[in-house]
């Protein structure tokens, strides 16, 4: 979309606000491709719920569950792809890029209950430990290591998308877990040692715990309207006062659409000059926020300089360098 702006001039004072739109970035993973995901995990978890019953394996059971928190996460984010590629409208100004970020912080809350049960039911089965059965564990988790794993390989292009990554990490972890089952079925054919089946099960539901904390976090700070942990204010500041004209800046602020889109706002204060001046240096502006920071939508509030600042965060010299 072209960039555009909006000029008004009053006595004794001057407002620019800069607008930049850049084309929307999507995810380069197609929505049907988390539709196919669903039904195969659906499959997989019917699978592992016969395994661990007739397996009598405690890990196999937690996986199972496990494997069943990706299907509502599947479905939420499959429509939370569907929902940011629907433009700005009168009720959403932005757009809905944070859909996904909503979706993959209520699919990592979902899961950091699920991972407390998960290990509450597996530190019980380690103070009483049931033989099981080695046959089902290994041969319904190589089926499960298929499935996960190719699920994964098929995500892993929607990775910079925190929403995908969400799904992504959850279905590596199943990937994971299934290896260790496998493992540890071995082991336990071997050794015949009882308790290696509820540890799995305790290491999974802890495997849940730390990847689900770190995207709760993540997107939380989105819907918080934090800074871009890969932007600086004091940086984007530097560099804005670089640019001939620009004597002060001040009210800056920073923060994610989701999706990998960025906003910017700022007052930076000028000399007296003419209106068109003032839309050269407006682009000036925006053309630095956009090339040196990946800035997408800036706005700007052009002041006359000399005025008292009444702000929190001012720059009034010029970066040197």
């Amino acid at each position: 979309m072209a960039a555009h702006s909006h000029d008004h001039s009053h006595a004794g004072h001057s407002h620019s606000a800069g607008h930049t739109h850049a084309g929307h970035a999507h995810p380069t993973l197609r929505p049907s491709v988390l539709g196919w995901a669903m039904v195969t995990t659906l499959g997989l978890v019917l699978a592992e719920l016969c395994g661990g019953i007739l397996g009598r394996s405690i890990a196999l059971l937690n996986d199972a569950v496990h494997n069943l928190s990706d299907i509502p996460a599947l479905g939420i984010s499959y429509l939370a792809m569907r929902w940011a590629e629907r433009p700005a409208d009168t009720e959403k100004t932005y757009g809905y890029h944070r859909a996904g970020t909503l979706a993959a912080y209520t699919n990592a809350f979902v899961l950091v209950l699920l991972s407390l049960w998960l290990g509450y039911e597996a530190f019980e089965r380690l103070r009483s430990p049931v033989d099981v059965v080695e046959s089902w564990l290994i041969w319904t988790s190589v089926a499960a290591l298929g499935v996960n794993g190719g699920i994964t390989l098929a995500l892993v292009r929607g990775r910079g998308d925190l929403n995908l990554r969400s799904i992504l990490i959850h279905n590596f972890g199943d990937a994971l877990s299934n290896i260790a089952i496998i493992t540890g079925a071995l082991i336990i054919h071997a050794t015949g040692a009882r308790w290696i089946d509820p540890l799995l099960g305790l290491a999974i539901g802890l495997l849940v715990l730390w990847s689900s904390i770190g995207i709760l976090r993540d997107s939380s700070h989105i819907l918080l309207e934090g800074r871009p942990p890969d932007l600086r204010v004091e940086d984007v500041a530097r560099a804005l006062l670089k640019i001939e004209g620009v004597e002060e800046v001040h009210d800056v602020h920073l923060w994610s659409l989701g999706g990998g889109h960025h906003a910017l706002s700022l007052h930076a204060r000028v000399p007296d000059m003419h209106l068109d001046e003032c839309e050269l240096l407006l682009a000036s502006i925006k053309q630095v926020a956009s090339k040196e920071f990946g800035v997408e939508h800036t706005t700007v509030q052009l002041e006359r300089a000399g005025l008292p600042a009444k702000s929190g965060y001012v720059m009034p010299e010029s970066a040197k360098n």
